[in-house]
């Protein structure tokens, strides 16, 4: 309270003004004209120059001299992660208020009036810039660059492949402006220009070395189905995938990887030294050279199957080192087969050593050699007479082809098949695939080749057949076949005949029907060709014959005989040529 005491009022101040309100305007004016000298003059929508007063990593704060100061955010000065208070920046005025009775301030339009203007000057002049790497997009990153979105290729980030892309977004790398587009206002950046023009004067020194047969140390920088790129300091290279490795590489990561240091050496190079071809393998003597030089022909080796095809398999016996087993030495067989029925890519095999030629580096193997071949002792396991189980391999209209086992084929003939059954076509028989039971009939061993038979495991029927069908006997049987030329007439007692349609009227007058079982005269019966002559219409018209007169004379005889050639005539695929030569003897000798 003792220093309200020494409190003193002024001794110019008009309290009646005061209390009255009278000189209240004047005063309020002259405040206001006063407070609005010290401030800038500013208007909305100009780009001004300010004083950074306060910086955080969300906002920075600018006073422009005006009566509130402008907070703008931390992310428009991305590029200038050294900004800091006291620093002058450049600023547009959005609005003098906002709601909130606010300065609104933007730093990046700032750049942007300005910042066209930047680019292009620093384009024409090849000045290094800074850019700071906001984000990923397809095929590089966007990079802003005094405000403006500029795009950096890919390509441009270094002079090796970048892998990882995510590294870089964040940073604030110098650049160098490559290519402006006036009409879109696109602008192109790049990285890989600042470093190249250092790595071009030790790329001269390199290329201007270059000798074939050199050897230099790389790195591995991109790897390919065909081929690896190796940098030599500046300097590309590609080793083809088949100077990687005497041995076959399906796949050129198995030999080298990403950034891996090694030894190449120079193979060839165009004129101008823009193309260069590296290898590898070429720094180890070739396998051929290193070869066992007591390694002969008859020699068993061991190796994986590389490569396969239809006429044979590619066997690696040691790295480069292939020799070739032809489909012809996979087995003794004769059939023409694919090597792909016997190994396929990878098979670890056994071979033997057919030819070695060293000079060529040439190796032909044999793998059927393993096993002894089956014609040499073709007498012993199969003999004249015995008896085995074959495999159906194919037909032929004459025969079928069978197979005893891997390499021994046989022939069964068609006449061979059957003592009684008339096979048209061995596929009536049996079929593709099917076991027979069969006898070794032949034995031809230079065509290594065996005639064998299947109605020789059972005895002939024909021997019971002679003395059971003699000329003039019945028997019972069925029509089982009708053809034009008359019915096949399967026997009860077995076997079959044949009866033509003369031989086929019953007594009613009516021709017998397939499916029906008479009663069957035996006509002829001839064993060499296994044929049996029938009728029906002897059964029951020989007692009729007996009770006519026989009136006979020379034409009528003649008329007889010829009927009888005639009816034996239509016989003839199956009845006995020579019955019918005896007929015509005795149509002549009547003559």
């Amino acid at each position: 309270m003792s220093n309200l005491k020494n409190v003193q009022p002024l001794e110019d101040f008009n309290w009646e003004e005061f209390e009255n309100g009278s000189g209240n305007n004047a005063s309020k004016e002259a405040l206001v004209k006063a407070y609005d000298e010290t401030l800038n003059k500013i208007a909305e929508h100009q780009v001004v120059e300010g004083t950074v007063t306060h910086v955080d990593k969300k906002e920075v704060i600018v006073n422009i001299g005006y009566k509130s100061d402008g907070i703008i955010p931390a992310s428009e000065f991305r590029y200038n992660p050294d900004l800091k208070v006291g620093d002058k920046v450049e600023v547009y005025v959005e609005m003098q208020e906002d709601k909130k009775g606010q300065l609104e301030l933007s730093h990046k339009k700032a750049r942007l009036n300005k910042s066209w203007d930047r680019v292009n000057e620093a384009l024409d002049k090849e000045e290094i810039v800074q850019g700071y790497i906001k984000c990923r997009t397809k095929g590089g990153m966007i990079v802003d660059v005094f405000g403006i979105e500029a795009f950096l290729p890919g390509s441009q980030i270094d002079v090796h492949p970048i892998r990882d892309y995510d590294v870089f977004v964040g940073k604030t790398m110098e650049f160098k402006i490559v290519k402006i587009n006036q009409e879109f206002r696109n602008v192109v950046v790049s990285h890989k220009a600042l470093i190249e023009a250092e790595l071009e004067a030790q790329k001269k020194e390199i290329i201007s070395k270059l000798e074939k047969g050199q050897i230099l140390e790389g790195t591995v920088k991109n790897i390919t189905s065909y081929g690896v790129f190796i940098d030599l300091g500046g300097v590309d290279g590609l080793i083809h995938i088949t100077d990687l490795s005497w041995g076959r590489v399906s796949d050129p990561h198995e030999v080298v990887a990403l950034d891996e240091k090694i030894n190449v050496v120079i193979l060839d190079f165009d004129d101008e030294k823009k193309r260069i071809a590296l290898g590898l393998k070429q720094l180890t003597p070739h396998p051929w050279d290193a070869l066992n030089t007591e390694l002969k022909v008859g020699d068993h080796v061991k190796g994986k199957v590389v490569v396969i095809a239809d006429y044979g398999a590619f066997v690696e016996i040691a790295p480069g080192v292939e020799g070739l087993i032809h489909v012809s030495e996979m087995s003794w067989s004769q059939h023409l087969r694919s090597a792909q029925e016997f190994l396929h890519v990878g098979d670890e095999v056994e071979a033997v050593v057919l030819t070695l030629d060293r000079e060529e580096r040439k190796m032909s193997l044999g793998i059927k050699q393993l096993k002894e071949d089956p014609w040499e002792t073709i007498e012993v396991k199969y003999p004249i007479a015995s008896k085995h189980t074959a495999k159906v391999r194919n037909f032929t209209n004459f025969g079928i082809f069978v197979e005893l086992e891997e390499g021994v084929d046989g022939l069964i003939h068609i006449s061979d098949l059957s003592w009684t059954k008339k096979v048209k076509h061995p596929s009536e028989f049996t079929q593709v695939g099917a076991e027979i039971d069969v006898v070794v009939l032949e034995i031809d061993k230079e065509n290594r080749r065996l005639s064998l038979g299947h109605k020789q495991l059972e005895d002939n029927p024909w021997d019971a057949y002679e003395t059971l069908y003699t000329p003039g006997s019945l028997h019972k049987g069925k029509i089982t076949d009708m053809m034009d030329k008359g019915a096949v007439i399967t026997l009860n007692e077995g076997g079959e005949g044949f009866a033509t349609p003369k031989h086929l009227v019953k007594e009613d007058g009516t021709q017998a029907q397939v499916g029906e079982e008479l009663d069957f005269k035996v006509i002829e019966f001839v064993k060499e060709t296994k044929r049996i002559i029938l009728s029906h219409s002897r059964t029951f018209e020989e007692g009729k014959e007996e009770a006519k007169p026989r009136k006979q004379h020379t034409s009528n005889a003649k008329k007889n005989d010829s009927a009888q050639v005639n009816n034996v005539a239509a016989s003839t695929s199956l009845g006995d040529i020579d019955a019918l030569a005896a007929l015509k003897a005795k149509m002549e000798k009547g003559e």
